[in-house]
């Protein structure tokens, strides 16, 4: 049961920020989720700020809640628990981000950006390399249907995350950014939803070995009983 829980939580993280980018926005009347990045409803001054700390609190334990069970699945698959270590120290970084606040868009614009600023850009900077190894080595302990689908999520995550930061530079000088917001959530719900996958396979899986303990130990007993 304590496994189940834990590889549940790959699920209700999932559906957890994927509901809080649905709900957040709408404390903020003139916020635009096509043109404006998600770092933007925590920025220093938003008027989201505090309420999006607070939703994504539970996030990142679940993430690492999540991590553990995959690890503590992983057994003798060794891309697997490397997979899992990512994911450990993906969710571990994830309690820094209310430390690395970005500033709002007129700040930066004139000037204003800080240590923070910086902070912020260079988490999301190795958050992305995180998971995108961590989806590279999930991807190899499992059949072809997940190990391809992990490839076109892994090729999504590239072409997105580069869209993303391609448009970055734009918003430290006030410029518009018509569609980041479009390409930075393509690329999360991306993400969410493989995570969300991996936790269903894993679920799967440790479904069929319980299943197949009982009849193990059948065997088992039975063979010893014919040596006796």
């Amino acid at each position: 049961m304590a496994q189940k829980i834990l590889l549940s939580c790959g699920i209700l993280s999932s559906l957890l920020y994927a509901a809080i980018n649905i709900i957040v926005p709408m404390y903020w009347p003139s916020y635009h989720p096509a043109a404006q990045t998600v770092s933007e409803l925590s920025a220093i001054g938003a008027p989201t700020r505090t309420l999006w700390i607070w939703l994504c609190s539970p996030y990142s334990f679940l993430v690492v809640a999540f991590a553990w069970g995959v690890w503590k699945s992983a057994r003798r698959k060794r891309p697997l628990r490397i997979a899992a270590g990512l994911m450990i120290a993906y969710g571990a970084l994830g309690l820094l981000w209310p430390f690395a606040p970005m500033h709002l868009r007129p700040v930066l614009a004139a000037g204003g950006a800080t240590f923070s600023d910086t902070f912020h850009i260079a988490l999301g900077a190795i958050t992305e390399i995180l998971y995108l190894f961590a989806l590279g080595f999930a991807a190899t302990a499992f059949g072809k249907p997940f190990h391809w689908y992990s490839i076109i999520t892994f090729i999504v995550l590239l072409i997105f995350g580069t869209l993303t930061f391609m448009d970055a530079p734009l918003v430290g000088k006030g410029q518009p950014t018509p569609l980041m917001g479009v390409w930075e959530r393509i690329n999360i719900g991306v993400f969410l939803l493989w995570m969300a996958v991996l936790s269903l396979i894993l679920l799967r899986a440790e479904k069929q070995s319980r299943a197949a303990s009982p009849l193990t130990h059948t065997y088992e007993k039975e063979e010893s009983a014919q040596l006796l």
